[in-house]
C-alpha cells in the first residue's frame, strides 16, 4: 500500500472527524463526540522533518495537545478547524517535495531543543485558533446576536481564561526550547539562525508581556487576541522561515 494512497486515507479521516464533531455542535451538544475521538487517533501517522512535513508534525502535535486538554477544559470546538488542516497538511507532506536530511540519532540536548520547540508551537498554535474564536464571539455578543458561535462555544469568560491557560503552557515550552537551544546547540547565533533566534525570543518577550498585563493589569479579551496572533506571527516566521531558507533555499538538513 502506497504512502500516497494512506496520506488520502489519512486526510479523508481527519475531514470526516471534522464533519462529525461540526455537526454534532450543531446539535447544541456541548460535549465531544466519542466517534471523533476514535478516528481522529486512527488519522494520526507517522513523522518526517522535512519542509512540508513538518506540517503534518505541528498538526499531530496539535491535535495530541487538544485531546489532552479536553480533559480539563472544553475545547472540542477546535477540533472543527484542526482536523481540516491536518487534511492538508497531509497530503503537502506526501506531494511536496522531500527536503529533509537523512535520519541520524539526536543528542540528549538536542531532542530536548527540539521536542520542546515542536510542543511550544502546537500549544501557541491552539492559543492563537482559541484567540480567533474568542475575537469572533466578542464580536458577536457585542452585536447582540444570539445565535452561531455563542451556541456551541463556552461562555466568553471561560474561553478567555482558557487561552491564557494556552499562552501560559506554551511560553513554558518555548522558555525550555530557547534555553536549550542556547546550551546544546552550537550554531544557535549563526548567520544562517541568527533570525530565527532573534524572532523566537521576541515572540517570547511579546507573550510575556501579555502574561504580565494580564496578570497586573488585568488585560482582557481584545489586548489578548492581539498579543497573541502578533506573536504566533513571529513564531511562524521564526521557525518556518528559517526551515525554507535551510531546506528549499539552501539545500541544508
Amino acid at each position: 500500500m502506497s504512502i500516497a494512497f494512506l496520506s488520502v486515507i489519512t486526510a479523508l479521516l481527519y475531514l470526516a472527524a471534522a464533519g462529525v464533531q461540526f455537526v454534532h455542535s450543531l446539535k447544541g451538544k456541548p460535549e465531544i463526540n466519542r466517534s471523533v475521538v476514535g478516528i481522529g487517533m486512527v488519522a494520526m501517522g507517522g513523522l518526517n522533518f522535512g519542509f512540508f512535513r513538518i506540517f503534518a508534525i505541528l498538526s499531530l502535535a496539535m491535535n495530541l495537545a487538544c485531546f489532552v486538554a479536553l480533559y480539563w477544559r472544553p475545547l472540542q470546538s477546535m477540533l472543527a478547524v484542526l482536523f481540516p488542516l491536518s487534511a492538508v497538511a497531509v497530503l503537502f507532506a506526501t506531494l511536496g517535495p522531500n527536503t529533509a536530511a537523512a535520519e541520524q540519532g539526536l543528542a540528549l540536548g538536542v531532542a530536548v531543543h527540539v521536542g520542546s520547540s515542536i510542543v511550544a508551537y502546537a500549544i501557541l498554535t491552539l492559543a492563537v485558533l482559541q484567540a480567533v474564536l474568542l475575537a469572533a464571539q466578542d464580536a458577536q455578543l457585542k452585536r447582540r446576536e444570539m445565535g452561531g458561535l455563542l451556541s456551541i462555544l463556552p461562555p466568553l469568560q471561560l474561553m478567555e481564561s482558557m487561552l491564557f491557560e494556552l499562552i501560559w503552557v506554551g511560553v513554558a515550552a518555548l522558555t525550555l526550547s530557547i534555553a536549550s537551544g542556547v546550551v546544546f546547540m552550537e550554531d544557535i547565533f549563526a548567520q544562517h539562525l541568527v533570525h530565527k533566534t532573534v524572532l523566537s525570543i521576541a515572540a517570547w518577550l511579546l507573550f510575556s508581556v501579555l502574561l504580565w498585563g494580564r496578570y497586573k493589569l488585568g488585560w482582557r479579551s481584545q489586548t489578548a487576541v492581539r498579543f497573541t496572533v502578533s506573536g504566533f506571527v513571529l513564531l511562524m516566521v521564526a521557525f518556518l522561515g528559517s526551515k525554507l531558507v535551510l531546506e528549499l533555499v539552501l539545500q541544508r538538513g
